[in-house]
């Protein structure tokens, strides 16, 4: 279609697309999980089977694009790439196969372009919104408050805590003592970087984005094939986030993948994203989680519109 444009973003577990009309509408939006992350929060760069992995998926969005007529694009890379030494030889990589502008997000500008993203079809609330994207490598907090954003990136994702202290399968006392300390470590940074963080405790709509929120709200409606009305806007307890991780956290990787709408490839990190999600609901005195599928592509859409 002519004056689409396309949103590829390279995260830390998954590697999507979107594609979108001159005024907005989605024509395409495609998900693959390529662990792009894996080994790098031990070793500090990417492997070559994480680079393959993912710049295979992208030579395929690229043909998708060919067949859609798509020119203009931007695609955007994230903690993975952020914290890798080897980070420019892919971002290279990337650009080469995808032929649009491929660039790496700081923290900061990632939670922008989430919280843009995932603002722009909510309901007005007169609570101020602050957004929560637990991806694979790390955790965005952003919020609007007095005309300001409020952003901070956490170095949390569901797979650098399953790598560093969770562990796969089924979890221990001391791997559950291991990543709640990790996890409020740095959720005690976050509040000392933004101290305007604690003005939102108890005073917040929490907006939870990507993989782990999604996977979460599929599991809990027990969908077997995804659909998008049923996930999009889904209201989530807090006592429902600390039940499921705490299913998940007890059971074998084949027990998990077994639950009606668990992703395959998501099972063995689910559960360290869901540590992370209650812990940030818990210290802002949330009891409630809003999901959304719109996320950072929207954002990356709205500023090539």
């Amino acid at each position: 279609m002519p004056n689409s444009v396309a949103a590829f973003d390279c995260g830390s577990n998954s590697t999507r697309l979107l594609i979108a009309s001159s005024d907005g509408r989605t024509l395409t939006r495609e998900m693959h999980i390529t662990r792009l992350s894996e080994g790098v929060d031990a070793t500090g760069a990417l492997t070559n089977d994480a680079m393959t992995r993912t710049l295979g998926v992208l030579t395929n969005y690229r043909r998708t694009c060919d067949d859609a007529g798509v020119e203009r694009g931007l695609l955007v890379a994230t903690s993975a790439v952020r914290d890798a030494s080897n980070g420019a030889e892919f971002l290279a990589r990337a650009h080469e196969v995808t032929r649009v502008e491929a660039r790496v997000l700081t923290g900061t500008e990632e939670a922008a372009l989430s919280l843009a993203g995932a603002s722009a079809d909510l309901e007005v609330s007169a609570l101020p919104t602050m957004i929560v994207d637990v991806g694979g490598g790390s955790t965005e907090m952003a919020s609007e408050l007095d005309g300001e954003i409020l952003s901070y990136s956490m170095q949390l994702g569901c797979v650098r805590v399953t790598e560093r202290a969770l562990g796969h399968g089924v979890v221990t006392p001391e791997r559950d003592a291991a990543t709640r300390a990790m996890i409020t470590s740095e959720l005690d940074r976050a509040f000392l970087a933004v101290p305007a963080f604690t003005s939102l405790v108890g005073d917040v709509r929490v907006v939870g984005l990507a993989g782990t929120v999604a996977t979460l709200a599929q599991l809990d409606a027990g969908l077997t094939v995804y659909d998008r009305e049923v996930v999009h806007h889904r209201v989530l307890s807090l006592a429902t986030v600390r039940l499921w991780r705490d299913l998940l956290a007890g059971e074998p990787l084949e027990v998990r993948l077994a639950h009606p709408g668990m992703v395959p490839g998501r099972e063995d990190v689910l559960a360290a994203g869901l540590y992370v999600l209650a812990e940030i609901m818990a210290r802002f005195g949330v009891d409630q989680v809003l999901t959304s599928e719109s996320d950072i592509l929207d954002g990356i859409v709205l500023t090539l519109q």
